[in-house]
């Protein structure tokens, strides 16, 4: 069935688009503890350096199986709570449950080892998150003209940057107000660690209800959800295998921006405790580690501090530069920023290098995405959405899988390593944006 005609969109206000963006700074409050603690609670449990890509892999194989579901079943869905909003609340409530059975896998799964139950409920987390994130994703295209598309995931990656910060800032402002653990049994927690999540999960959670409360999805989408009902998986498989081109062309472009930065979640504690402090990657239980682990967790609240700032610039810059080398001019400043970690020896040094990341880091939340909602169907906005979630999570899996033998067998367990080829991947990536077709992009229409 061909869809409708539906309404012109009205154009929202400041605040509208504020708070049906607002639930992403709870999920991304989430998303900084988890990638700025996660590697650290499974060294805790006794993972080495070179398992830990294997362990993380559990969170894209799960966001590759739940966002195209989601957004194909988002995209039919019509309820009291609207289209995309159950979906928000469902997720949220599910990843905050995870949040606080992360930290004390130890004592809360007994048939399975610690570090296998940790692992596993990584695995709930994620999929929570991807849950209650994908929709977000669809609302900002849902409801915006296309005039107000790279001001709405701005502000979304405004807020993102906002929650990351404080998210990534929590655990190291707890241990300064508890005190470090000086005689840290070993496989357990800090105390300030777990209360960080305990908090996550409740921030996560109310910053959903903002969204839900505040917001109101418009009446079209109610004839747009009955459109095209019945044909499940495979509609999900013919739609991916009919993407349209500028989506392809981004998904090269995803593929090098989210291997980077699977690199830099998984390995940037021990590369920066071993490289930069000069610690054994062994040595998880000592005060030291622990120092090392909240600078590292800081060190991604400068990053997403920047992107916060970062973001309110883009509208500008793409104005100017073109949305294309605007994302290109952003992932080459990331690109530079996480190589040069390997050459940095005073830990406060790195503060520069998170400058660079959180440029990229902005760019890469917001800009494919306003190239996207243009050359993509309406009706079928969703499920695009969560199919153009293969390209992150792909890449990551490929990572996951490869990653932990290169460092072990190619960089001999020097992490360092993986930071360095992460950057060159966002060099790659930069030089991809450039051939990306925009169509809806007016600097490109005017060459």
């Amino acid at each position: 069935m061909q869809p409708t005609a539906v309404l012109s969109k009205p154009r929202l206000s400041f605040w509208q688009i504020w708070n049906m963006s607002f639930g992403f700074f709870g999920i991304q409050f989430g998303f900084a503890l988890q990638n700025g603690n996660a590697s650290r609670i499974l060294g805790i449990f006794g993972a080495d350096v070179e398992h830990l890509s294997w362990f993380w892999l559990a969170a894209p194989l799960t966001g590759m199986i739940v966002q195209p579901i989601i957004g194909y079943y988002s995209d039919r869905t019509w309820t009291r709570l609207g289209r995309r909003r159950p979906y928000f609340l469902g997720g949220a409530l599910a990843a905050s449950l995870a949040m606080l059975f992360m930290p004390n896998a130890n004592v809360l799964v007994h048939a399975l080892p610690t570090l296998y139950a940790a692992a596993g409920i990584l695995m709930i987390m994620d999929a929570s998150f991807n849950v209650a994130m994908e929709p977000f994703r669809a609302l900002v295209a849902d409801l915006l003209p296309s005039d107000q598309r790279t001001l709405g995931f701005s502000i979304q990656t405004f807020l993102i940057g906002l929650g990351a910060v404080l998210g990534s800032f929590l655990p190291s402002i707890l241990a300064s107000f508890f005190g470090l653990d000086e005689a840290l049994p070993k496989g357990e927690v800090p105390f300030y660690l777990s209360l960080s999540f305990y908090i996550g999960g409740a921030v996560f959670l109310l910053a959903i209800l903002w969204t839900v409360l505040t917001t109101q999805e418009s009446p079209y989408q109610h004839q747009e959800a009955t459109e095209g009902q019945g044909h499940g998986l495979r509609q999900i498989a013919a739609d991916f295998a009919a993407m349209p081109r500028t989506m392809r062309q981004l998904g090269l472009v995803q593929f090098f921006s989210w291997f980077a930065l699977f690199s830099m979640w998984v390995f940037s504690t021990p590369a920066i405790a071993t490289h930069v402090y000069g610690l054994a990657a062994s040595d998880t239980s000592s005060v030291e580690y622990q120092r090392a682990g909240n600078w590292v967790s800081s060190l991604f609240g400068v990053y997403n501090a920047v992107s916060a700032v970062y973001a309110l610039l883009l509208p500008y810059l793409a104005l100017k530069l073109g949305r294309r080398a605007t994302h290109s001019f952003s992932l080459t400043a990331g690109g530079l920023g996480l190589i040069s970690i390997y050459f940095i020896h005073d830990p406060a040094w790195l503060v520069l290098s998170m400058v660079g990341v959180g440029m990229a880091w902005a760019s890469i939340l917001a800009m494919p995405y306003a190239i996207l909602g243009g050359a993509l169907p309406a009706h079928k906005m969703g499920l695009y959405m969560g199919i153009f979630n293969f390209f992150i999570t792909l890449p990551q899996i490929v990572n996951g899988i490869i990653g932990g033998p290169v460092v072990k067998y190619l960089y001999g367990s020097q992490a360092i390593y993986a930071l360095v080829t992460a950057g060159v991947c966002l060099l790659l990536g930069a030089v991809s944006a450039r051939f990306i077709d925009d169509s809806d992009d007016h600097t490109q229409r005017a060459v």
